[in-house]
């Protein structure tokens, strides 16, 4: 299989929960200026709607992900008190 190394790196959501071991969910990527749906596994199972990280390709758009906040997207990443 053929990995896709353009979505290593990529953040995305969580659109069906992965369930760890037990098997994978569906991830929405940002990747080439839009969003592509892929198989998400992950060590640990991860809930619908969490952010995440895609840390390598299986290929057959099939990714693994870890969970992550986007230090962009967090409102509270630059206080300098380091409190959240």
């Amino acid at each position: 299989m053929v990995s896709d190394e353009a979505v290593i790196g990529c953040p995305g959501v969580l659109v069906i929960g992965t369930r760890g071991a037990a098997g994978p969910g569906e991830v929405l990527v940002r990747v080439r200026g839009g969003s592509e749906a892929f198989l998400a596994w992950s060590e640990e199972p991860l809930p619908k709607g969490a952010s995440v990280l895609v840390v390598e390709s299986r290929g057959a758009r099939q990714v693994d992900v870890i969970e992550w906040t986007d230090p962009i997207d967090d409102p509270l990443a630059d206080r300098p008190d380091g409190l959240r």
